[in-house]
């Protein structure tokens, strides 16, 4: 594998050896054959790593606050774990202390109070897609962290979580080949992260708004469920009406006596289509909205791990070379001003103790591209993602249209006792000829 991560035994996670001696050895992957910059994943790869779910559990009420809980259930690792949010937010945290340098998924907002029904369904489903993109990452799925977060079933896993990572460093102090990075890169490497990008902003506003078209049509076909429903029920209204019959309409009263038995059982066909419409919405929903939402995720992680590598390793970069600059200056002033032995001394040493921050600096700008051009390699093994969410859309519409083709075409022969009279006339056109329904 070519990713940086870390060996260790992990047999007995109930009991994780957190305190004990580590040689740092053992947290170092081999060296691989060829260029370990490039990835041979595929995204059948990444998506049989894991499928872990997360679900609501009922709600456990204390004197004053309510905490919503999940079970979370790994495939990969057969077992179930509760968690609470704030087990979510320390795992997150230890993975960006440790992986600074990848995409780690944002989590969903904490909401302090009110937390309604949508909400709480929101951050669920938000925090299914995050602990899936984790565990389908390449060295996230390799890293004790993720398989403590999963399977150990103690109540302090936060402080398990803490230890895990306590005094073992980053990725950059624990790789390998942390130290080799500008080996690996080309020398085009700037520009190319540029463009890249730039790409993968063009990308991430595109499915942005697929996502938002995605929601609306899924909204609609369960608000169409609704109409049907109340459309239905209208009819069955209709039908039901107990209103005695005027004495001189009593020609007609056989007429409307069948019309009313008819439309009363037209409900039915109509809660029939509403379920229908209600299915589609649904299915739209988990199969198409929220795959876009998990890729929306996944690009935004990337984005965000761009702003770090800016603002983070580089700015820092930066910060010490203009420091080193200004130590210069002031070695060359005192220099000149012949000062005092010790004083030029104190410099040369901070002077050297500045250049080796440089150089660290140097080292960690450079393995950061590195993993920022392998996460760019990961955004694109999840591009054929499109395929599945736009073959989810297509199967849903065909099977949707399907299934309430069948109902309204059974409701058909049903509207045909709605124009037979006492005289048994045939039934006329359901729309009548043009020009002839307002006529004078």
């Amino acid at each position: 594998m070519s990713y940086c991560t870390k060996e260790r035994a992990c047999s007995d996670l109930a009991k994780p050896p957190v305190n004990e001696p580590r040689e740092p050895e053992q947290f170092l992957m081999q060296a691989p054959q060829g260029n370990p910059l490039l990835l041979s994943h595929t995204l059948q790869e990444l998506l049989s790593k894991d499928s872990v779910q997360v679900e609501l559990i009922p709600e456990k009420k204390g004197l004053f606050l309510k905490h919503v809980e999940y079970e979370v259930s790994s495939k990969r690792f057969k077992c179930s774990v509760y968690r609470r949010y704030n087990d979510f937010v320390v795992f997150h945290e230890m993975l960006l202390q440790k992986f600074p340098y990848r995409m780690v998924p944002a989590l969903p907002p904490k909401r302090m109070l009110g937390a309604d029904r949508e909400f709480i369904e929101s951050r669920r489903r938000a925090l299914k897609r995050f602990i899936n993109l984790v565990a389908r990452h390449p060295p996230f799925s390799e890293d004790v962290l993720l398989k403590l977060f999963l399977s150990f079933s103690g109540s302090d896993v936060q402080n398990k979580l803490r230890e895990l990572v306590q005094g073992v460093g980053d990725e950059f102090m624990t790789c390998r080949l942390a130290t080799q990075a500008k080996d690996f890169l080309p020398a085009d490497i700037q520009a190319q992260f540029a463009a890249s990008r730039e790409l993968i902003r063009n990308i991430y506003n595109s499915f942005y708004k697929l996502r938002d078209r995605a929601e609306r049509i899924a909204s609609r076909a369960i608000d169409n469920a609704s109409d049907l429903l109340i459309f239905g029920k209208e009819l069955s209204a209709l039908g039901s009406d107990t209103t005695p019959l005027p004495s001189w309409a009593a020609l007609n009263n056989s007429t409307w006596g069948t019309l009313k038995q008819a439309l009363k059982g037209l409900s039915v066909e109509f809660a029939l289509l509403a379920d229908k419409a209600v299915q589609q919405g649904k299915q739209e929903e988990n199969d198409v909205v929220e795959k876009l939402n998990l890729f929306l995720d996944l690009l935004q992680s990337y984005k965000d791990l761009c702003e770090r590598h800016e603002k983070g390793v580089l700015h820092k970069h930066q910060r010490a070379l203009h420091k080193y600059s200004m130590m210069k200056k002031q070695m060359m002033s005192a220099t000149v001003q012949n000062k005092e032995p010790e004083s030029v001394e104190q410099l040369e040493s901070r002077i050297v103790e500045q250049e080796n921050a440089i150089l660290t600096m140097e080292l960690r700008n450079y393995f950061s591209l590195y993993c920022l051009h392998q996460e760019t390699q990961l955004i694109h093994i999840y591009l054929p993602l499109t395929s599945h969410i736009l073959g989810a859309f297509v199967n849903s519409q065909i099977q949707g249209h399907k299934e309430m083709s069948k109902v309204w075409n059974e409701l058909k022969p049903k509207l045909s006792c709605l124009f037979v009279g006492s005289s048994s006339m045939p039934t006329p056109p359901l729309s009548p000829p043009e020009g002839n329904f307002f006529s004078n």
